[in-house]
């Protein structure tokens, strides 16, 4: 069976029914996957737990001295609840009886956040600035993250991917940057175990992970959704017509694949070599079509307890059936050979030894040579590269297509992205996990949403209260990362769209309850659209979530805009959260464009002479020009001899301004402008 795929999740996905576990009679009791060893559970007096068994089963939940009952229903779901409000943090060992029994072990009680998003969220902590040195301190067992495998899916999955891994220096790496910095925080301030969910894909829109039913109360986005979800429905169709086509073709043609009749032959821990061929992957593994199998001895490094298993065989012209030390991981399908894609498997960690390992690929390929092409990520099993040398040897080879065997080769259908389509990334990765108790949501995206700036305070306001509707409504906690500063600075003020973007996160900050925004206009780099410093991203999340939602007495915004007064050729610009006082962070000569590069530029300000950089005007015309400004006790004062009669003022108007005001606690100013949404404020990036 295969566990895991970044190709064949989607496919699977899309046939597969709104209920994706299915017991037959006299079934185990049975657990979802982010249920199981080394897990966080909320402390709470109504701690969810759920699965399935047969229907009417009665099931029996136990921690310590708390205990629940519950029965399965028609369909063979189960749900109940322990108090763990007088739970220690453990470790515990979770019990769960029906016909069956199971023990969760190394469970511990805490506080239990999800965050998601797109790329910036799922940065790995070893690539941000003090990572590595970081990790090499990282053990401790109240900091957990479960990481949902990629899944897109047209409907609501009942399971996922992942497993619970406590930080350490072999860990730690793995984690999300933010989450981590995030965690971390909270847990020694708390001095409660912490635990996050990570959900977040790169290059992703909101709409993904917002459900496609609940965008439809907005016409604008609603038309955007159906557009969008036409052609894969379509695509879906045409990809089973391809899968019936195609073993049709593969009957006439002769080219039906055949059962290996001894596999450990070829896949087992010690085989003779004979007949066998070094071939260099990624590439191809035979001259024509054929089957061919593929084997490489691994030196596998000692593994942290339940280190994930992961096996990434990039893009393979054929269907492979993957082995791990002669044990068969998992294969392809006739219908998951319809798109192309990542190939990808999880190999269980008791499967995995320190020292020799021995990976083998048996490969399919009626039609082409079968090869394994270069994707977008590593070659890799688990920590070690699988690119390089491998041995080869050919089962079986077919001549070249031609004639009317060439000329009745159904095609695919053309691939279509589903991490884009509206609902498919809630529905693989955040629906599974909606019945697990959380403490709150931290959310980190934006960026693929830049070109629609403005809609995005729609969206991201849909996709909050969606996702409250499955966690307690407006009494969830949502905090999210404005956008940081990215690209080339420009001389002259004008509208860009991350700058309204962040304007549009502003507004839901400010009109939902429970939400709120971390401002990271100072930690951004003009080239790295991922700017390394995830720290400082991470705590600066873990101080709203101290204050706002633990309630403790801890500074957690940087200075934001209340009011203006003009007082005739100057405006005076009043703000909240001033603690400490507001303060001009002193501005570099120089600054280095990326973080992964020494090299440096000199800074050119747009306001030399001035305390306060960033700061712009405009009178009545509309033509804003860079200004003087200065700190004036809790207010700041802004002129220009350029404008006369000033009406409106901005702040960090930019994608990537040059801009310095914070308060005494050392948090920046939000961007932010005192004029309403204009034409011009919604432009496509220049």
């Amino acid at each position: 069976m295969k566990v895991f795929s970044f190709r064949f999740v989607h496919a699977i996905s899309l046939f597969a029914a709104s209920v994706v576990v299915v017991l037959p009679a006299g079934a185990e009791v049975k657990l979802p996957t982010i249920l199981s060893d080394h897990m966080v559970l909320k402390k709470s007096e109504a701690t969810p737990l759920w699965g399935w068994a047969d229907p009417g089963e009665k099931v029996v939940t136990t921690l310590n001295s708390q205990r629940a009952e519950a029965q399965a229903d028609s369909e063979g779901r189960w749900k109940t609840s322990l108090d763990l409000t007088k739970s220690g943090p453990g470790p515990h060992e979770l019990v769960v009886e029906g016909k069956n029994r199971i023990v969760i072990r190394d469970v511990v009680v805490g506080e239990v956040w999800l965050a998601s998003g797109q790329s910036n969220m799922g940065f790995r902590q070893s690539k941000s600035i003090g990572g590595k040195e970081d990790a090499a301190k990282s053990a401790n067992p109240f900091v957990r993250e479960f990481a949902v495998g990629f899944s897109a899916s047209a409907r609501g999955m009942e399971d996922c991917d992942g497993q619970w891994l406590a930080a350490n220096p072999e860990t730690t790496p793995l984690f999300s940057g933010v989450a981590y910095y995030f965690a971390r925080m909270l847990q020694k301030e708390l001095a409660q175990p912490v635990g996050i969910i990570n959900a977040s894909v790169g290059g992703t829109e909101a709409e993904s992970w917002t459900r496609a039913e609940a965008v439809d109360g907005d016409p604008e986005l609603k038309a955007r959704k159906d557009a969008n979800l036409q052609p894969a429905e379509q695509l879906e169709k045409a990809k089973r017509q391809f899968a019936r086509d195609f073993g049709a073709w593969l009957k006439t043609s002769g080219r039906e694949d055949k059962a290996t009749p001894d596999p450990e032959a070829y896949a087992g821990e010690t085989v003779p070599m004979d007949g066998w061929e070094p071939v260099t992957l990624p590439g191809k593994a035979l001259k024509g079509p054929g089957t061919v199998w593929l084997r490489k001895e691994i030196n596998m490094p000692k593994l942290a307890p339940n280190y994930p298993g992961r096996i990434n065989l990039q893009i393979i012209d054929g269907l492979e059936t993957l082995y791990w030390n002669g044990k068969k991981v998992g294969e392809t399908t006739l219908e998951e050979y319809a798109e192309d894609g990542t190939r990808g498997y999880i190999v269980p960690q008791r499967w995995v030894r320190e020292g020799k390992n021995v990976i083998a690929v048996r490969i399919f390929s009626p039609a082409v040579p079968p090869t394994i092409r270069k994707g977008t990520d590593t070659m890799a099993a688990m920590t070690e590269s699988l690119a390089g040398e491998w041995m080869a040897k050919a089962e079986c080879e077919f001549p070249p297509l031609a004639g009317e065997v060439l000329s009745g080769l159904p095609k695919a259908p053309p691939h279509i992205e589903r991490r884009g389509l509206a609902g498919y990334l809630f529905n693989g990765m955040v629906h599974p996990v909606t019945p697990y108790g959380i403490s709150g949501i931290i959310w980190y995206q934006g960026e693929s949403n830049a070109k629609r700036a403005l809609q995005y305070q729609r969206l991201l306001s849909v996709l909050i209260q969606d996702w409250r509707s499955n966690w307690g409504g407006e009494r969830t906690p949502f905090y999210f990362c404005q956008l940081p500063n990215f690209g080339t600075t420009k001389p002259a003020e004008g509208p860009d769209s991350w700058a309204v973007l962040r304007d549009s996160q502003t507004a839901v900050a400010a009109a939902l309850p429970n939400t709120a925004q971390v401002v990271l206009i100072d930690i951004g780099e003009e080239t790295q659209i991922h700017p390394r410093n995830k720290r400082d991203a991470g705590e600066r999340l873990a101080r709203i979530a101290l204050a706002k939602t633990y309630g403790r007495d801890i500074v957690f915004s940087g200075p934001v805009f209340r009011s203006l007064e003009v007082e005739g050729p100057a405006i005076r610009v009043r703000f909240t959260h001033t603690d400490g006082g507001l303060a001009a962070k002193p501005l570099p000569a120089t600054y280095q464009p990326s973080s992964l590069d020494p090299e440096t530029k000199p800074l050119q300000r747009n306001s030399p002479s001035s305390e306060l950089e960033g700061f712009a005007i405009c009178g009545k015309d509309g033509k804003w020009v860079w200004a003087d400004a200065k700190i004036d006790g809790e207010s700041v004062i802004v002129r220009s001899p350029e404008v006369a009669q000033p009406v409106a003022v901005r702040y960090a108007w930019a994608n990537n301004p040059v801009c310095n005001l914070f308060n005494g606690a050392g948090l920046p100013a939000a961007p932010f402008r005192s004029d309403k949404a204009s034409p011009d404020a919604a432009a496509t990036p220049r």
